[in-house]
C-alpha cells in the first residue's frame, strides 16, 4: 500500500497501538488560531499564548504547524523570530487549512506497531469530526485535516470516519488503558444507532479496542462546568505513567464542579488496572471560576501537556497556579514544567492540551 493510504483493517488487526503521550515524540503538532469568532478581541493575546508554546517546546521536539496559506506562515515567523524562535530550525509549517485551532479534536491519533527491534511503522488514525455535536458550524476544513496530514507525512491512514470521536475526550496510558467519560462517549450527538439513541459502553469499546488497541476503559462520568464538549475527559483525570493519573479535584463544596469531580475520584479509587491493583491517584487542585464576559470558562490544571522534555501546564495568573505547578513538578521528574498563560486561551473552551498532538517517534 502506498504512503499516505488508507486501509481497510483495523489499525489493532494491523498490529498497532496507541502510545502514551509521554513516550518520545517527533513533533509537536499545531494548528495556528485565526478565528476570530472563538476569541473575540482576543485574537493577538492568543496568538502570543501560542507563541510561547512553541518557545518552550522547541528545545525538544519539533513543531509543526498548519496555517492557512502562505500569508499566515510569514506573519507567524515574524512572531515567532520576535520571541526568539528561528523559524527555519525546528518549526515546520504546512499549508493545512482549518476552521480553528483545536488540532486535539480535529487532528488525527496517532499510532505505532513496533516491527523488529529498533524499528517502528508509525500511522495514523482518521476519526470524523463534528465539532462536539454539530455545535459549532463550518467544520468541513476541521474535518478534513486528518487526510491532509497523512498525506503531507506520507504516513499510512486508516479510515475510521464511520465513528466521531475527539482525542480530548480519551486518554491512554500506552499499555491498552483508556479514560473517558460517560456524559462525552455515551453522547448521541457524536454517535448514534439507527432509532437515534446513544451508543452504549459495549459499542463504544469494541470502537475503542478496534481502534487503538485498548483493553479496558476506565468510564467516569461527567465534565467540568463551562465545558462545551460534553466532557472531555483531558479537563479531568490523565494518567502520567502506566498506573498513576492526575485527577482534578474541586475543594470548594458550593462549587459546580465540587460533585461530579468527587464521583469520579470516587469511581477512580475503586476501580484497578489489569492485575487488579489500585491506580495511584494524584489530587490536582482546580483553579478559582474563571468568568469572562458572563461565561464560566472550563478551566483546569489537567489540560497540561507532556512534552519530550517538558511539561506545558495552564496557568490562569491565581494563587492556585503555584500549587498545581509544583504538584506536576514533583510527580513528573525529569520534565522542565512550564507554565503557560491561559486566561485568554480559556476563553475560547480550551487550553493547552486541546491546542495540542503529539506525533510519536
Amino acid at each position: 500500500m502506498s504512503s499516505g493510504g488508507t486501509t481497510a483493517v483495523t489499525p489493532a488487526q494491523a498490529g498497532f497501538r496507541w502510545p502514551a503521550e509521554w513516550e518520545p515524540h517527533a513533533a509537536t503538532w499545531l494548528s495556528w488560531p485565526h478565528n476570530d469568532e472563538t476569541w473575540p478581541g482576543r485574537l493577538p493575546a492568543v496568538e502570543r499564548a501560542f507563541a510561547q508554546i512553541v518557545v518552550a517546546l522547541c528545545p525538544s521536539e519539533n513543531v509543526c504547524i498548519n496555517v492557512l496559506d502562505a500569508a499566515m506562515e510569514d506573519r507567524v515567523r515574524k512572531l515567532l523570530v520576535e520571541v526568539g524562535i528561528d523559524p527555519d530550525l525546528r518549526v515546520r509549517f504546512f499549508p493545512i487549512a482549518t476552521d480553528d485551532a483545536w488540532i486535539r479534536d480535529h487532528g488525527p491519533v496517532f499510532v505505532v506497531a513496533e516491527g523488529v527491534p529498533g524499528e517502528r511503522e508509525r500511522a495514523l488514525i482518521d476519526f470524523r469530526f463534528n465539532a462536539w455535536g454539530e455545535k459549532y458550524p463550518p467544520w468541513d476544513r476541521d474535518d478534513a485535516v486528518p487526510a491532509a496530514m497523512a498525506k503531507q507525512l506520507g504516513l499510512r491512514r486508516f479510515d475510521a470516519r464511520h465513528w466521531v470521536l475527539e482525542a480530548g475526550s480519551i486518554d491512554g496510558n500506552g499499555s491498552g488503558c483508556v479514560l473517558a467519560t460517560e456524559s462525552c462517549l455515551l453522547n448521541p450527538n457524536r454517535n448514534c444507532r439507527a432509532d437515534g439513541s446513544a451508543p452504549g459502553r459495549e459499542e463504544v469499546e469494541v470502537q475503542l479496542a478496534g481502534s487503538l488497541g485498548c483493553e479496558q476503559v476506565l468510564w467516569l462520568g461527567e465534565g467540568i462546568a463551562g465545558d462545551d464538549t460534553d466532557g472531555h475527559i483531558d479537563d479531568i483525570a490523565r494518567f502520567i505513567a502506566p498506573d498513576r493519573i492526575a485527577v482534578a479535584l474541586e475543594e470548594d463544596p458550593h462549587d459546580d464542579n465540587y460533585a461530579p469531580l468527587r464521583e469520579n475520584w470516587q469511581r477512580l479509587r475503586a476501580l484497578r488496572n489489569d492485575r487488579g491493583q489500585p491506580f495511584d491517584l494524584i489530587p490536582l487542585p482546580m483553579p478559582p471560576p474563571i468568568v469572562i464576559d458572563g461565561q464560566r470558562c472550563p478551566a483546569s490544571y489537567a489540560n497540561f501537556y507532556l512534552a519530550n522534555e517538558t511539561a506545558l501546564v495552564p496557568v490562569f495568573d491565581v494563587p492556585s497556579d503555584t500549587r498545581a505547578l509544583a504538584i506536576l513538578a514533583d510527580c513528573l521528574p525529569g520534565r522542565n514544567v512550564v507554565g503557560i498563560s491561559s486566561r485568554d486561551l480559556v476563553m475560547g473552551l480550551g487550553a493547552v492540551h486541546c491546542l495540542t498532538q503529539q506525533e510519536p517517534l
